[in-house]
């Protein structure tokens, strides 16, 4: 017996042939091992070496506290003025919007090491910005504040992209009809705009966290990599590599992949509540 046809929106659309399957499930299961091999090692090393016990020590844990309190000082920095910048890409066509959105975008494809020259460029002590901030007494290059800084620059156009996004797609009749109904232009945003767009801006701060947690390249160049000062946990890890302390490099690393796993899956938890209430209100 054939499988029936399966009806769509936009007509008849077949069950796809068996053969077909096959090909699409091979290739999707090779690049998920490959993406997944890696890991899986990682932990499983971690495990069967006992490399876990190291991550109580005081290095891995200084650069643990570092990598999550600069984190979350560069993302609510990158969720309070990106916000606003996503919200007048999405509504609003001027001249320039494409200069705009380039820069924006142009810290995604820069090497880390690039981006992190470019910044001791401007905020160093011999910077065009850094000189005179010196002068007035305050040092921004190799200190904490070098290290949110170089977080957010290479983090938020993460967000903004996603939040670009999910803003635009919000249907603008649905904005006019609270514009109709008296509502200003902050109660649109906060309760109709920003509600609709909540799982695209969800996305953003997770993907402009998880870059910040990983950021490497721009810290090592700008804020260097002094321990309990500016060394984060990507840089604790590439420290006690090359000092040849193969079994704290892989606790740290291990680390990291838990945190990131675990804020995935609490965004994706989020997504998909957030749908089945939807649906269910439907």
């Amino acid at each position: 017996m054939t499988a029936a046809p399966r009806q769509g929106g936009s007509g008849v659309r077949t069950r796809a042939a068996p053969s077909d399957l096959i090909v699409v499930g091979g290739l999707g299961g090779l690049i998920g091992l490959f993406l997944a091999l890696p890991v899986v090692a990682l932990l499983l090393r971690t495990l069967a070496s006992g490399a876990l016990g190291f991550a109580g020590t005081p290095i891995v844990l200084d650069a643990l506290r570092l990598s999550l309190s600069t984190t979350a000082i560069s993302l609510v920095i990158t969720v309070c003025l990106g916000t606003p910048l996503a919200f007048v890409l999405a509504r609003r066509r001027f001249r320039g919007v494409g200069l705009i959105e380039t820069v924006i975008d142009l810290p995604i494809v820069l090497p880390p090491s690039v981006a992190g020259l470019a910044l001791l460029l401007v905020f160093g002590r011999r910077g065009y910005l850094g000189e005179p901030v010196a002068n007035a007494g305050l040092d921004i290059a190799f200190t904490t504040v070098a290290v949110v800084l170089a977080q957010v620059f290479v983090a938020a156009p993460f967000f903004i992209r996603a939040a670009r996004a999910g803003i635009a797609s919000v249907d603008a009749d649905l904005e006019d009809a609270a514009r109709v109904d008296g509502a200003s232009e902050r109660q649109i945003a906060r309760f109709v705009s920003l509600p609709l767009a909540a799982p695209a801006l969800a996305a953003g701060v997770v993907m402009s966290w998880a870059r910040a947690l990983g950021e490497f390249g721009a810290t090592i160049m700008f804020a260097g990599n002094l321990e309990g000062r500016t060394q984060t946990l990507p840089l604790a890890v590439y420290s006690e590599f090359q000092s040849g302390s193969v079994d704290r490099s892989i606790a740290a690393a291990a680390i990291l992949v838990v945190a990131a796993a675990g804020v995935l899956v609490a965004v994706r938890s989020f997504h998909w509540g957030r749908a089945l209430d939807l649906r269910s209100g439907a």
